[in-house]
């Protein structure tokens, strides 16, 4: 019988029969434009449309290019190894493992807290006289918990596709609304740095659509039966989709920033709260209907996003777990103590019954998922301990370079099959969003409240 290899196809096999690519097939792409564009982002292109108007734009396409490029290599690498992401830090060394386990617990901790209640600010606006702040944030941290523990892949992805539904109609619409000028739109796509805009333009490239979503996108593709590389090509479109509307958010935000903000010299608080300055903005202009769309619309994005790092972070903590467990009933097995071999064998029914598909039933999956949900509701009474905060921001500052950097390295070594490593134009993008982030980094390090 001819050997499988790791990607799917036979022993003597050099490229698989590969699928034709479909927009029947769209979904994961789906997933990663409603989860991976936060309040935060929208917020921060907002800032710098009113900043500069149109002359960023240029920055916010090269950004999605780059986002592009970053999650292609993170899918080629589970359809051409047939192994997880967290598998191949694993071949990366040890250090890989202990960075991912802080980051993964301390990240969780205090983002369950920001998305609960990024996603209960615009409720409190659209129903001033119902719940607390507070209120609403745990009701949707619950809502989170509830709907990614009762649902699979299937139905999480459909709900994730009417969020990505609202989120882009409304926008588009609003954008639409404010009449943008088309001809400095335009010109906006000529690169320029107007004073004082550096910074801005590097957040706008590397920052927007960037976070551990990009991370998740290859569980993912798994969870949505594409296991091996004749999948590539229906990967690629589906990727494709996924920044293309990421960009189309971009570049309606920009819009709403140049067009309201820019030309009145209005200006925003920074971060989730900006949106509900912009809605009053939109009041006092358009009048409350569209005031409060642009608010479900703020709602779906924050919601997406709560709802998409439930499910697509605690699929990475499961298979980090399942990884170190394999490793030690391994070890167990090879010291031939009857107890350590049956450890294994039990241990190796859990990997493949995870493998199978079934990880999402899995208990770290479902521990992570407790985790992201009812810890940090603590921290919506208290104000973030300061430490915390420096870790979250230190840690949260390295995962972008830590991603770039590691694909740079898997894909271009013998752990990826020889045809389906990187190419000339997948290093310098790999490379550049790698230097770009480091750089982002520094900046992001040094502007902590130290």
């Amino acid at each position: 019988m001819a050997e499988t290899t790791g990607s799917g196809t036979t022993a003597g096999e050099s490229t698989p029969r590969m699928r034709k690519a479909s927009w029947k097939y769209v979904g994961p792409g789906i997933v990663v434009a409603a989860t991976g564009v936060g309040a935060g982002d929208l917020v921060a292109t907002l800032i710098a449309g009113s900043k500069f108007g149109y002359t960023l734009l240029w920055a916010a396409i090269i950004g999605c290019l780059v986002k592009i490029s970053l999650a292609e290599a993170t899918g080629r690498w589970h359809l051409a190894t047939g192994r997880t992401l967290f598998e191949g830090w694993r071949s990366l060394g040890q250090w890989t493992t202990y960075y991912f386990a802080v980051y993964v617990v301390v990240w969780g901790f205090v983002y369950g807290a920001t998305a609960m209640s990024s996603s209960a600010l615009p409720l409190v606006a659209l129903f001033p006289d119902g719940p607390s702040l507070k209120t609403w944030a745990i009701l949707c941290g619950l809502l989170g918990l509830a709907f990614v523990w009762f649902n699979r892949y299937a139905v999480f992805e459909k709900a994730m596709t009417v969020v990505i539904g609202m989120k882009f109609l409304i926008v588009v619409y609003v954008a639409i609304r404010v009449a943008p000028d088309l001809g400095n739109a335009v010109a906006g796509l000529v690169p320029a740095l107007p004073d004082g805009s550096l910074l801005y333009t590097l957040g706008l490239i590397g920052g927007v659509g960037g976070t551990i979503t990009m991370a998740a996108y290859g569980y993912w593709v798994n969870s949505k039966g594409w296991t091996d590389i004749s999948w590539l090509k229906v990967m690629r479109l589906d990727n494709r989709v996924a920044y293309i509307t990421t960009g189309v958010f971009v570049v309606a935000m920009m819009i709403i920033g140049a067009e309201l903000l820019h030309s009145t010299n209005i200006a925003l608080t920074s971060g989730d709260r900006g949106l509900i300055d912009l809605g009053a903005v939109l009041e006092d202009k358009f009048g409350a209907v569209t005031a409060n769309l642009f608010l479900i619309g703020f709602f779906a994005t924050s919601f997406g996003a709560l709802m998409g790092v439930w499910h697509g972070v605690s699929l990475m903590f499961a298979d980090f777990v399942e990884r170190l467990r394999r490793e030690r009933a391994a070890t167990s097995g090879a010291s031939g103590e009857g107890a350590g071999a049956g450890t294994g064998e039990a241990e190796g029914a859990m990997v493949e019954e995870v493998a199978a598909g079934k990880r999402e039933k899995s208990l770290p999956f479902r521990a992570y998922l407790l985790w992201l949900t009812f810890p940090p509701m603590g921290l919506l009474f208290l104000d973030q301990p300061f430490g915390l905060v420096i870790a979250y921001g230190v840690l949260g500052a390295f995962f972008m370079p830590f991603l770039a950097l590691t694909l740079l390295w898997l894909l271009n070594s013998s752990r990826t099959p020889k045809e389906w490593r990187n190419g000339i134009v997948s290093n310098v993008m790999l490379a550049g969003a790698g230097l770009l982030f480091l750089i982002l980094c520094v900046q992001q390090v040094r502007d902590l409240p130290w």
